[in-house]
This record gives C-alpha cells, structure tokens and sequence, in this order.
C-alpha cells in the first residue's frame, strides 16, 4: 500500500507584518484641509511643495507631533509634569504611527557658554578622558569643564542623626572655568561714554541708555533718591567715594518714596541686563547701542580657551583639552584614534566613533570650541543628525525638514547616502525637501499644494519620480527647470576692496567684490563663505544684511506688526473715526478684555495638554464689540486682518481706503511672493523660508547701497526661485548692489559675477579658487563649482 502523503496548507502572513502603512485620514491642522494619505514605512518619502503649501504642517505637526505625544503619554503624570504638554493634533485617524526622531532647522541655542562640544557629548567625554589620562592629574571631569567654577567653603553643619551635633566641615569643587571670563572666553569692556553724559546731573538726565528715562522711577529714580549720590551734581564732579558706588556698588536695598528697591551699581546692572542676554535677541535699537557701548576681547588671561591654567596644564601625548577642542575634528579623530591604552578603551570608541560621524556628515573642518550659536541652520541640523547615526535602533521614523540647506551640490550627494542608510536599516525616513537632486532618491513623493497658505493644503500627487515628471503639478512642471547663462552680464560701477582677511579659516585673503551688479559668493559648506561676506565687510549704514537669524515672535505677532504696516492703518481708521489709534491695536486699549486681544481662551490642565478654545465674546477676531463699529473703506479692523496680501494690496490702492505708506509695505510683500499670507496671521504658524522672506521685505525699505543676503533661497520651491531672481534682478536695476552666499545653481547661472571659494572645507579652504563671470567659470570647470555648474546648465 503507497504512503499517505500529507500536505501542509502554506501558513498566511503573520498578522504583525500587516501594519507596513502609516496611515493618515482626515488632517486639518493649519491650512490642511481633510488630508488623507497612506505612507509606506521603512521607505524615503519627500514631501514637496510651493512654500507654504502644508508640509510642515502634514510632516511635523502632524505625524511627528502625534507621535512624540503619545510616546509622552506612556510616562507617570509625575514625569510627563516636567514635560511640554501637546495637544492632540487636529486629525480624524492616525494609525500605524511609530517612534518620530525630529532632525529640524532650529537654530542651537547661542548661549555664549554652548559650544559644537558640549552639544554633542563630545566634550564630556573628552573631559573624562583627560581626568584618567592628563598628566600632571588634576582632579575629576569637573576640572575640565569651563562651565564648573571651582568652588570651596568651610564651616560648622549640623548632622541630623541620633545626637544632633554641629560639627566642622571644609568642601570644595575643582572647576575648570576661567574666573577672569567667566568660562566665555572674552571679556567685555563697556565704555562710559556712552552710558551717561558726566556734564549733566542724574536729576538733568544725564543718562543716555535706551529706556532709561529721566523720570523712570525702578532705574533712574533708584540713583537719584539712593542717598549714596548727589542727584543734582554733575557726574564729572563725584566724589571718589560716589564714583566708586556709582559704578560698582553690590545690590543693596534702599527705600524710594515708600516702596523698598535695590541699587546697584551701574556697570553690573548694565552686565545683568543688556549682556547676559543672546545679542540676536534684543531689539534693534538695543543692539545698536550695545554694539556701539561694548568692546569684546579675548580673555588675556586664559587666551580664549574659557579653561583655568591647570585645566590647560594638564596633556595627554603634549596636547591640553584646549589644544583638542581647537583642533579641525577631523584632525582630532586621527589623534584620538592614535591614543593606544586599554584601561579606557571603552571611551576612546566612543568619542572616536562620534568623531567619525562629523567628518562623515561633512562637519570635519568644524572645531569642538566653536560657539553653537554660530553655526548656520544646515550645520545645526547635521550635528543633531549625528547622534542618530550610529543608532543601532531600527523602526523608527526619522523626520528631516530641508538636510540639503547649506550644502553645496558637491556636498548633496553625501547627504542622501546618509538619509539612504538610515532607511536600510529598516527606518522610516520622511523628508521635506525642494531640491530636484534629493526629490530623486525618494521611494514614494508627496506633493501638496497647489498654491500656498488657503489656496494650498491638498495632496496634488502621491507616487514615483516618473510619475510626478507626467503630473502637470507645479512640482512637477519645474522640476527640469535650468536657469540659462546670461548672454551679457552687467558692468560694475565700483568695487568693495577687502583686503588680508584672516578671521576664521580664511588664509590672508584678498578679494575686489564687483559693486552694482548681482555677485554670488559660493564653496563647499565650510569653505569661508560666511566668514568673508560678515567677518570683512565693514556694517556701515549703507550695508544692509539679512542672514538667516530666526524671526523672534509670539502667536500676537503677525505680518502686519513685524512689518510696521499696522501703524499708517491704525492711524488712517483713527482718523476715518474721530478716535484714538490704540482702540485699533488687538495688544492695547482695543483688545477684548475676556481674552485680553489673545482670540482664543487657554485653560491650563496642569500634566495634560492645555485646551485652547475661541473666545466667545468677540469670537476669536480679538476686539472689543464697539471697536468693530468703526469701519474704513466699509471694513472693520478685524475684517483687514484676515485679508490676504494680495486683496490688501488692492483695497489700501485706490479708493476711500488708500494708504501709500501701507500700500508701499504690501507691494513689498507680493514682490518677495508672500502674497497668499494673511495680514493677521501669527508669525509662529509661518515656514522657515516665509520667514525669511518677510525678513526681506522688510529690509526692503532700508536706505542702503549694498544689500547681503545669505541663502535666499532657504525653503523656497523650485518655483518660487524664478520669483526671486526676477526680486533680486529689480533690486541690482534700481541701482543696489547684491551680494548673495548661494549653493542654488539657478542664482549661480544668473550672477553677472562669481566668487568660489575653497578648494575644501576648513584649513583646506579660506582661498579664493575662481572669480570672473559664470559662463567662465564653466568653461573652466576648474573647480568643483564649476563642474556642477556645468552639469546643471547642460555645458
């Protein structure tokens, strides 16, 4: 009898394996509007789309967003207290969803102690490094590190056991940082001149810093009624004894007119309250004037190094922690790599694999000591990038806003053999992302659109590169854009003369840049780009720079406040009305005092997420019911405010309602390509490039020959790009004279003259490699510029 055969039925697939989506349905955070989609994971996905089309909004507030809050929700209400609370994303279903790691834009922080080092762990372990291996010893990590003052102090302590006993105790703390610097590496010295004029008396005004009225009772009033001072003696005629508690005195409380004060002494209340703050924080009338009252200087006594001298006493192989921390990192690696002791071997892979991944993230020529608030928005990206390479976790997403910003086409290709390896490793990478050059390794493409702000917030196309090529989407019919070579470029009208510039890596440069044309200022990332543009040209009045420093604004900020253009319409309503200008500002005398001009109400649920809900009594539009009563041009104020760009342009033209100097502001915006923008909406809800743009506009109006600007085409689509040349090629016609640090081929091809530095990055750039027009340049093909150059024209 032949044996029974049996067969097995093929098992299905594992119900595990059928969550490979991340699925999106019904998003309507911002200007979404019902969004669904469906995401493959552990697949490249670039979201792409005009500026302000809704990929921000889709990617981090969405997806992003939902993912960490929930991950937030796992920890004890006792933890997540100590956590920012968010609010559950404006999104019907999001399924499917797994671990986000955010990899953005925003700038590190620039506190003047936060180097490359300390922001990536790299000092720390440096400094352990040094604390078992320096020789001579000098004590724990703590040594090392220039934020740890050393502190010592002796006395009686009561120990609470059994018999309570006082008894006698010494403590101190070996720190590293300079007491003369305080750990910042330079000091600053304040010229008096400028803080008061000594012929005058205090009670005359004598006084000349911003804000310091003659009648301002919390400063001005503290000196004048102290009774350590003379009010009405001229400064020039104190005492030594006066000038000293002038100057210098500690904080002592003193009564003023019933109420208890502190005085204190002139210089450090000027230190606590104009230099302990971010310099790119404080408003422009105060930067002014702290550029103009302080000098900064190395430290003489720790010659910027931020380190006491036995911290820099101590070496390991004849090089101090100071030395390492200025060396190039990529130099650093190889020096760590040499260090051969296996009682710390642990430690030296470590650091040695976190060097690594700086020289092959492309940021070998950066140096360890190199204050954090100096580097550009794409730097700052890729040292928060580096932490995540050598991860050994996998089923993550990973969410990246623009990692090609600051990169030259050189560096590019580096960039996305990254973003490819994370994905190999069975993560999820969401990209959003303008450049044809990284559009092109996506697994699947998202384009939004099809305009920006109200007109924007749909899916135009979901699909492969070939696909988006036939879409007929706006993406899609730009993404083959190539600017062509001028035929003719412009002739100068003069030159800026630099001459043996030297700060940073830049080698003994000099350099005649060409006046009252378009000049281009380009190189490889780290090549001295930003270094000769902001470290040699003199900012004088005619020189107006807009780099790329972040807008600094609440959600009562908005376009029309940033701009100014609230001011002429407050003023035009006022008069239209017979009534003060203030009844017209959401801020002041014309806010709804339910929600004091905010529009929406906040109830704050301690470990939960706040609720934010429209106020009721002026529903959300900000003022005071008999505010809205007063019309101009047949509007009310609130009805202005959410007018688009483009609408107010036309509404403030002509008619009842003009106003040229609003009118003026508005042309602006549409010029730079902001028109979809509403007049009201909050600054903190706009992209990084609208940002930027708004900047320019507002720069715009500057009285100024030279304008500088630093990658303008930060966040723009390939689009909006056509706009900006036609922006720039307006501003060289009227007689100004452009200076633009650029990697975007389509503004290198229509300078009218280039300047390429290089040949690499850090000490193997700071040299001028090309100048002359572009269509030299590519005919050259001398430097890697050149050869990109012409690659993207088709030379």
């Amino acid at each position: 009898m032949a044996p029974r055969t049996t067969t097995q039925q093929q098992p299905g697939p594992h119900p595990a394996d059928s969550h490979d989506l991340i699925r999106v349905h019904g998003a309507r955070e911002n200007n979404l509007k019902d969004v669904s989609i469906e995401l493959p994971k552990r697949r490249l996905t670039v979201f792409t789309g005009v500026s302000g089309s809704g990929k921000s909004s889709l990617v981090f507030s969405t997806i992003a967003a939902e993912s960490q809050r929930l991950i937030n929700e796992t920890y004890s209400a006792f933890v997540q207290g100590f956590m920012p609370s968010q609010a559950r994303p404006d999104v019907d279903v999001l399924d499917g969803l797994t671990t986000a790691i955010i990899v953005d834009q925003q700038r590190m922080g620039s506190d003047p102690r936060s180097t490359v080092g300390t922001a990536t762990d790299a000092n720390a372990m440096l400094r352990i490094l040094f604390s078992r291996l320096g020789d001579p010893h000098i004590g724990p990590p703590g040594a090392f590190a220039f934020n740890v003052p050393s502190v010592t102090a002796s006395g009686a302590i009561t120990v609470e056991r059994g018999n309570k006993k006082a008894v006698k105790a010494t403590f101190s703390r070996t720190g590293g940082m300079c007491q003369r610097c305080e750990g910042r590496g330079n000091v600053s010295d304040i010229d008096l001149s400028q803080l008061y004029d000594d012929s005058k008396s205090i009670s005359e005004g004598a006084f000349t810093i911003p804000g310091w009225k003659s009648d301002s009772w919390w400063t001005v009033r503290v000196y004048a009624e102290s009774g350590f001072l003379d009010p009405n003696k001229p400064i020039a005629t104190f005492t030594k004894k006066e000038m000293q508690d002038f100057l210098y005195k500690e904080p002592t409380k003193v009564k003023v007119e019933g109420s208890t004060l502190t005085f204190e002494g002139l210089i450090p209340k000027i230190q606590k309250s104009f230099l302990s703050k971010d310099r790119e924080s404080m408003q422009p009338h105060i930067r002014e004037f702290v550029d103009r009252a302080v000098t900064f200087a190395t430290c003489p006594e720790c010659d910027g190094t931020r380190l006491t001298e036995a911290a820099r006493s101590s070496k390991i192989a004849k090089i101090s922690i100071a030395d390492a921390c200025a060396m190039e990192i990529r130099d650093l690696a190889e020096w760590v790599r040499a260090l051969d002791e296996p009682s710390v071997a642990p430690l030296l892979e470590a650091l040695q694999q976190t060097l690594d991944s700086f020289v092959e993230i492309g940021l070998g020529y950066l140096a360890l000591d190199r204050p954090s608030g100096t580097l550009s928005g794409g730097e700052a990206q890729r040292v928060k990038m580096i932490r995540h390479l050598g991860s050994s976790l996998t089923d993550v997403t990973y969410v990246f806003d623009e990692p090609t910003i600051g990169l030259h086409p050189h560096d590019i290709q580096r960039m996305n053999d990254l973003l490819l390896r994370l994905r190999d490793k069975g993560n999820t990478v969401l990209v959003v992302e303008h450049k044809p050059e990284a559009i092109a390794i996506a697994d699947h493409i998202v384009d939004l659109g099809p305009g920006a702000g109200t007109a924007g917030g749909t899916v135009c196309f979901e699909g492969t590169l070939d696909g988006l090529r036939a879409s007929g989407t706006v993406t899609g019919r730009h993404l083959d854009d190539r600017a062509a070579l001028k035929d003719e470029v412009r002739k100068p009208t003069g030159a800026l003369e630099i001459r043996g510039a030297t700060s940073h890596n830049l080698q003994d440069v000099d350099v005649d840049i060409p006046l009252g044309v378009l000049t281009v200022i380009t190189g490889v990332a780290g090549s001295g780009k930003s270094s000769l543009v902001h470290g040699s040209i003199p900012a004088g009045e005619n020189v107006i720079s807009v780099d790329q420093s972040p807008i600094k604004g609440s959600r009562r900020s908005n376009p029309a406040t940033y701009t100014g253009l609230l001011e002429p319409i407050r003023k035009a309503f006022a008069k239209a009305n017979g009534v003060k200008p203030a009844l017209f500002s959401a801020n002041s005398e014309g806010a709804c005092p339910t929600c004091n001009g905010a529009g929406v109400i906040f109830t704050d649920l301690g470990v939960m997420a706040g609720v934010s809900s429209p106020c009721e009594d002026c529903e959300g539009k900000r003022f005071q019911p008999s505010v809205l009563d007063y019309h101009l041009g047949g509007r009310d104020i609130s009805e202005v405010l959410a007018m688009s760009v483009t609408e107010a342009e036309e509404f403030f033209g002509s008619g009842e309602a003009a106003i040229p100097a609003a009118h003026k502001i508005l042309t602006r915006l549409v010029d730079v390509g902001l028109g979809y923008l509403s007049l009201g909406q909050p600054l903190t809800t706009l992209s990084g490039g609208e940002r930027q743009r708004l900047k320019l506009a507002t720069h715009m109006a500057d009285k100024g020959g030279i304008y500088v600007l630093d990658e303008p085409t930060t966040g723009l689509h390939l689009a909006d790009v056509e706009q900006l040349l036609g922006l720039l090629d307006r501003l060289v016609d009227s007689g100004k004279s452009v200076i633009v640090i650029e990697h975007h081929q389509a503004v290198m091809a229509h300078a009218d003259w280039i300047i390429d530095l290089g040949p690499g990055a850090g000490h193997d750039g700071g040299r001028i490699v090309f100048e002359g027009t572009p269509a030299d340049l590519v005919a050259a093909r001398s430097t890697l510029t050149g050869e990109h150059l012409a690659e993207y024209v088709g030379e």
